[in-house]
């Protein structure tokens, strides 16, 4: 609390400390992937679908598809059968689909690398950019900003609101930039482990003492 009030990136950089002495083997995406493409791909499966269940369908995916060109000469229909457990599939395999046609026909098949040639892309927003940015090519230009990100930077008192492109906003103003893609992956490594939306076990939290939320903080005063 004394840190928050203090100052928000000297409290910000006790955050980073501490979660990444807990988190550090999770600072980079889970969704499997072995180049640009796929990654994009995986990403737009995400979308309201946890990383695990794209993982599952994935393989038999990149394995009878590995290539955006493949991509761009197939009907999105042809895609059902691969990623049909997915939520929305039917839109994302569209997505999929025009993303690849678009890539082929004005990146001569490589997946683009700035933040303004992705947003061109079909069903890619600043989240899905930033994942790829960062992960596939090692490029900040901003913070993916995910469920978990919303929940732990309000819990934090980073932010207070749902809308993603304010906290990313915010979390620019106050991380260094080269901690973007780290705070994304640490925020989201939280949030599955102990600071659901539905249920923070902040006695189980390593942010417990500094956290303005933290319940466990509350009954030792």
């Amino acid at each position: 609390m004394r840190l928050r009030k203090l100052n928000d990136k000297t409290y910000m950089s006790e955050v980073l400390r501490l979660l990444k002495k807990k988190y550090s083997g999770q600072m980079q995406t889970s969704l499997h992937h072995e180049t640009p493409w796929q990654l994009l791909v995986a990403t737009i499966l995400s979308a309201q679908a946890q990383d695990a269940q794209v993982n599952k369908i994935t393989p038999a995916l990149f394995r009878d598809l590995p290539n955006v060109k493949e991509y761009a000469r197939i009907r999105p229909t042809a895609l059902y059968k691969y990623i049909g457990s997915i939520g929305l599939f039917r839109s994302k395999a569209k997505s999929i689909v025009e993303s690849a046609k678009i890539i082929m026909n004005e990146y001569h098949g490589s997946v683009p690398y700035t933040m303004d040639e992705l947003l061109k892309l079909r069903g890619v927003g600043r989240k899905t950019a930033n994942v790829v940015l960062s992960n596939a090519f090692g490029t900040n230009s901003g913070i993916a900003i995910d469920t978990h990100c919303i929940t732990v930077a309000n819990r934090l008192g980073i932010a207070r609101t749902r809308n993603p492109v304010k906290i990313e906003n915010r979390l620019m103003s106050i991380v260094p930039k080269h901690d973007w893609s780290n705070v994304s992956h640490l925020f989201i490594a939280l949030g599955r482990d102990v600071c659901t939306a539905r249920k923070k076990r902040c006695g189980e939290c390593t942010l417990r003492n500094i956290c303005p939320s933290s319940t466990a903080m509350k009954r030792r005063r």
